[in-house]
């Protein structure tokens, strides 16, 4: 059997898996929490036994942050942060192995200045507050983003492995659509606002819905190109227009912008790597999958009965223009701004924010950008932690271009946490992988001189 063959294959295995595993979970909501277990512990041991020899920590990591707001929704986390706890403990035990580049100086520091906030916060905060909670909720994304930089920078993974990585990460966000549409196959008995719809998203989130499902449909769009098999070109083209749908469905309009800048984003650094000869052939991919996003469009459309263009148009079902295409967030950075321009220095302290808020707006509501909140709770250190994030990558990219996802993954980071900060694993993690040194899978050939008498 060729290896196109057993990739094949293994693929096709796998995703019936996951749909074994969405049908149990659906059957049998309780089967959450072992499945979970059963991850955590495969994973754990599949690290230790291979001493992460072939990056095993982080397909370990990747999957757990790619079935995160799965198993949330399900009821099979142990605490609401169980997946970042996860994505760092997974990474920390790689890290045990491989250790680090000597070039980390930058996210050791980025981790340091998380501390601070947290010495202001047990002095601001009042005695009501759940400190530890607050805590472990505005902190543990931020710090499994570190780690997760950690890890990858500097790192080098074949090809091979790479696309090992991203497929962890892609089978548990195709196991959580499989389940929506168990939940809610069809829209025709569901009643539908303009608000985020929590009916097409059971009963979940749709913000969270919208950002994952948006990272699996961009995934997707990616194998199209990577992926040179007709038969699972195919088939994933047919996931596309799956997960896309859930996305849209969802009208909740973050992750689904975020998942298009990151395709376009994707597309314009493959195509201009490649040779005269190979993108001619990619042009009739790009072709098919502007065909398929705009297939994906009309259907969602008519299966909204026109809705879903106005909530992307922001207007209400009369079809006026509403005021604020924001839903309020402009409202929420406002106030952490002020909070940051009152107490520039030292900010007022990991998780202050929401007391702030309650303080200054009569409205007690978590934080939904974490560039404001990193300002506003952290103060100039915040600025620094911001600029390491933003410049580090930049500077790498510079010197080394050969990983195609670069700029798809560091605008999803970017975009995610500007309008859902730091709720899930996710954009931590592929901020993280954005970091990884790419190499061919192939070794050159070793030429040998021929000896002679």
């Amino acid at each position: 059997m060729t290896l196109k063959s057993r990739y094949k294959y293994n693929y096709i295995e796998l995703l019936l898996i996951h749909f074994g595993i969405a049908m149990a979970i659906y059957l049998y909501r309780p089967a959450s929490q072992f499945i979970l277990l059963g991850v955590l512990i495969y994973f754990t041991f599949l690290i230790i036994i291979k001493e992460n020899r072939n990056n095993e920590a982080l397909m370990a990591a990747a999957y757990i942050a790619g079935a995160e707001v799965f198993f949330r929704q399900t009821d099979g986390m142990v605490f609401y942060e169980t997946g970042k706890y996860m994505v760092i403990v997974f990474l920390v035990i790689g890290m045990f192995f491989k250790g680090t580049s000597s070039r980390t100086i930058p996210f050791w520091t980025y981790l340091l200045i998380l501390i601070p906030g947290i010495v202001v916060a047990s002095i601001t905060m009042s005695y009501q507050a759940e400190f530890r909670n607050q805590i472990a909720f505005n902190l543990s994304g931020p710090v499994a983003l570190g780690v997760s930089a950690l890890y990858c920078y500097y790192k080098k993974i074949t090809k091979e492995d790479f696309q090992r990585v991203i497929m962890m990460l892609l089978l548990p966000l195709l196991a959580q659509m499989f389940f929506l549409y168990l939940y809610t196959p069809s829209m025709n008995d569901v009643k539908i606002n303009l608000q985020a719809n929590y009916a097409a998203t059971g009963g979940y989130g749709p913000n969270q819905i919208s950002t994952v499902m948006g990272m699996g449909a961009f995934l997707v769009a990616t194998r199209l190109f990577t992926i040179k098999h007709k038969l699972i070109n195919i088939i994933d083209l047919v996931l596309l227009g799956m997960i896309g749908y859930r996305a849209l469905i969802t009208f909740s309009r973050g992750g689904v912008f975020t998942a298009v800048v990151c395709v376009i984003a994707f597309i314009i650094i493959y195509y201009y790597k490649q040779g005269s000869k190979a993108q001619a052939n990619l042009n009739l991919k790009i072709v098919i999958l502007g065909l398929a996003t705009l297939g994906i469009w009309f259907f969602s459309l008519i299966q909204t009965g026109g809705l879903l263009s106005n909530r992307y148009s922001n207007q209400d079902a009369a079809g006026k223009l509403k005021g604020d295409i924001t839903t309020g967030r402009v409202e929420l950075v406002t106030t952490e701004l002020e909070a940051f321009i009152h107490h520039p220095v030292i900010g007022i302290g990991v998780g202050k924010g929401k007391e702030y808020r309650e303080e200054n707006m009569g409205v007690e509501i978590a934080s939904h950008n974490e560039i404001s909140r990193m300002l506003s709770e952290h103060g100039l250190l915040g600025l620094v932690a911001i600029l390491i994030l933003i410049l580090v990558p930049i500077i790498f990219w510079t010197k080394f271009k050969n990983n195609y996802y670069f700029l798809a993954f560091l605008a999803f980071w970017f975009l995610t946490i500007n309008h859902s900060a730091m709720r899930i694993a996710l954009p931590a993690f592929v901020y993280g992988l954005a970091l990884l040194y790419i190499v061919d899978d192939k070794k050159p050939p070793i030429h040998r001189k021929r000896l002679t008498d």
